[in-house]
């Protein structure tokens, strides 16, 4: 077995892989750019080396910088995570020319399923059913629109080396056919140094459905069931489960089949997913091969008890697999939630900056893999898991040179409905500040029917939140229950203030039992009735909540019951009250004494800063070009100007009808959240 192996990536992977290598006895070398100079994979391997500046293109992707890395560390093996050099089939010569094992697959297998162009080619041969498209280099624009009107709108506009939904485009029309070539080829260009562009057709109302193969080099190959991918926003995955809600054993079986063939069939030998788009009649077709490590494997590992990392670096040592089809069991349901550093309430856009608090949910370990090494650690044993892959810690510095996701939560339980519960419970206690995220977001997701039943496709987010996501409304019942522990809450608040004030009389300690709690636009009059154990919190109609829980004044985290049911609360502190944020809503609770409830309602509202003439930079970013002059006048719809975050390219477009008055940005000027690029009379 190897004695030391580099892991030529970064951030929550690296972490990931550190996590098995430790377990198997392996040291670890981290390679780390400036920007990642005290990033948490740094701390954890054994030893790091510096490789360059903070853009992958100046380091994580460039082939001499880690082979210089590999040579003063010493490593005898390299994991490559995914993206960046990890379907690189030109770093895999380099390593094997250098006598250093890769840990992924041969490099024929990456050149013949890593090219999305190749590997389609290569399954219409081999019989598998394939999407229409066309598989050749498409020059510019004018061939992208004309190879897109013979396919038919809508197309998929994808980059041939692309991967985590960088470089893919849906167009609808020949404007955005141009436009989407454009942008794609860009971004395929910047994210992994290949710009080549190819067009299928795009399926409309699919499921994304994939199948986690393992092969070694002996000639055996298993999958180890799928995964249910088909939540997904600008093509790039949000959550995933295994296995899919969707499939039967047979259509499980067909598909886990042909992926194992087509993976035979190029030498394939590591860990690799085969991605399928499977309909409403269980027909399905191949999309893709990736021939590395997926973003969503830790579902798999839940539900089969197998560590694919382990399984990786063992079959790149040279050995043969120790588990054949009739091993793998599929054991209970896991999901996964990434979390993004993203902001939802504007559309998700990066949000970069510091967290200035991190608290994930304690890691629990049950299911399989309880029976498979324990790879977390010394994580509590429960009736249902959690799981945390991350890549950050609290005071670290979200970058705005790589992909926005720093977590993913998943959960395992014995079914279904008991791990989206569980999902639910570790959203509500996973407390982060300081950025933007998409945590109330998928939390609504947790919570949205369609999800609940399993019927979702890859149209669900675009059609269940057509305008963005503007947070959740709950209904009656939910805010009855908040209001009830917010004003136990409030109560608990105004002794400690009347402790603290030094006031220490009977009579002045008295804390008063009629509040008025007015929260998400409803308003309740409540009496508390406490003793030493809780509170008993009335309603005007009679209704009475029982709220107990240890939370005290200051905490940001309040684990209650309401009526022996668990509600958890983030909680911030705003005057006369908290902002409570919960399942997904963010809400202002007022808790007021009968007097001040009449007098707020006197208050006149502050009115927001009209910003409608001008256009704001809705996130950090770097200027890629400006499509517009002072003077000229623009239609709705129309491209104003290019800003590039996080590897992905966002077009602002104009809102309505105006002239541009004044640009005060360029090409190539980095800009703030909201910092003005221009103004229209």
């Amino acid at each position: 077995m190897f004695d030391k192996i580099l892991i030529a990536n970064r951030g929550e992977i690296a972490c990931r892989v550190i996590k098995t290598a430790r377990k198997m006895g392996i040291q670890t070398v981290a390679i780390y750019s400036d920007a990642d100079k005290n990033a948490l994979h740094v701390a954890m391997a054994d030893e790091a080396v510096h490789i360059g500046p903070p853009p992958a293109n100046q380091s994580y992707i460039v082939i001499d910088k880690v082979m210089e890395a590999i040579k003063a560390s010493g490593a005898q093996a390299v994991h490559p995570g995914y993206g960046f050099l990890s379907e690189n089939s030109k770093f895999a010569e380099a390593l094997d020319a250098a006598g250093v094992a890769f840990i992924g697959p041969p490099v024929k297998a990456i050149e013949a399923m890593g090219d999305k162009i190749t590997s389609k080619k290569i399954a219409q041969e081999a019989g598998v059913s394939t999407v229409p498209g066309y598989m050749g280099l498409i020059e510019d624009a004018d061939e992208a629109v004309k190879i897109s009107n013979q396919i038919g709108y809508p197309v998929m506009i994808k980059a041939s080396a692309g991967g985590g939904g960088k470089g893919m485009r849906i167009a609808w029309n020949d404007a955005e056919a141009r436009e989407g070539f454009q942008s794609s080829k860009n971004e395929a260009a910047n994210s992994f140094g290949d710009d080549r562009i190819f067009i299928e057709k795009f399926v409309t109302q699919p499921r994304h459905i994939e199948i986690q193969v393992l092969c070694d080099a002996h000639g055996n190959g298993i999958y180890l069931g799928e995964r249910e991918c088909s939540i997904q926003r600008r093509n790039q995955k949000v959550v995933e489960e295994a296995p899919s809600p969707f499939l039967d054993e047979a259509t499980r079986k067909a598909m886990g089949d042909q992926a194992v063939a087509l993976a035979k069939a190029v030498g394939y030998a590591s860990a690799g997913t085969v991605e399928f788009i499977v309909d409403g009649e269980k027909n399905f077709y191949f999309l893709e091969m990736n021939t590395r490590l997926q973003v969503e494997h830790p579902v798999t590992e839940l539900i089969t008890g197998v560590d694919l990392v382990e399984q990786m670096i063992r079959v790149a040592n040279g050995e043969p697999l120790t588990i054949t089809q009739d091993d793998v069991k599929l054991t209970g349901w896991a999901i996964e939630n990434r979390l993004y550093a993203e902001d939802p309430y504007r559309n998700f856009l990066p949000s970069i900056g510091r967290l200035t608090r991190y608290r994930p949910p304690a890691e629990v370990a049950a299911g399989p893999l309880l029976d498979n090494g324990k790879w977390q650690g010394d994580a509590p044993k429960g009736d249902t898991a959690v799981r945390n892959d991350t890549g950050v810690y609290e005071g670290g510095e979200i970058s705005m040179y790589y992909d926005p996701m720093i977590a993913k939560l998943c959960t395992w339980a014995p079914t279904r409905a008991e791990a989206i519960e569980a999902m639910r419970v570790a959203l509500d206690t996973f407390e982060v500040e300081g950025i933007g995220h998409n945590l109330p977001f998928v939390a609504a997701v947790m919570d949205h029917p369609i999800f609940i039943d399993g019927e979702m496709t890859t149209a669900f987010i675009a059609e269940q939140y057509p305008d963005g996501f503007e947070g959740v409304t709950l209904d009656e019942a939910a805010l009855r229950r908040i209001a009830a522990a917010t004003a136990a809450m409030n109560r608990v608040a105004e002794i400690r203030r009347t402790r603290v004030s030094g006031r220490m009389d009977n009579h002045e300690r008295h804390v008063g039992e009629d509040w008025n709690v007015t929260l998400q636009g409803a308003e309740f009059e409540v009496t508390i009735d406490a003793d030493p154990k809780g509170s008993t919190v009335t309603f005007a109609d009679g209704t009475a909540h029982r709220v107990e829980g240890d939370w005290t004044p200051g905490d940001q985290l309040a684990q209650m019951t309401v009526d022996g049911a668990p509600l958890v609360l983030k909680v911030g502190k705003i005057s006369g009250g908290f902002r409570i944020r919960s399942r997904g809503a963010d809400l202002k609770v007022h808790v007021r004494s009968p007097r001040h409830a009449e007098l707020a309602k006197l208050m006149p509202e502050k009115l927001p800063p009209d910003t409608s003439k001008l256009l704001l930079c809705p996130m950090p970013g770097l200027v890629v070009k400006i499509d517009v002059e002072e003077g000229q006048e623009v239609q709705e719809g129309q491209a104003l100007c290019t800003i590039e975050a996080m590897k992905m390219e966002n077009i602002l477009r104009a809102e309505r009808k105006g002239v541009v008055s004044k640009i005060n940005a360029g090409a190539g000027d980095s800009l703030a959240v909201d910092e003005v690029i221009m103004e229209f009379e």
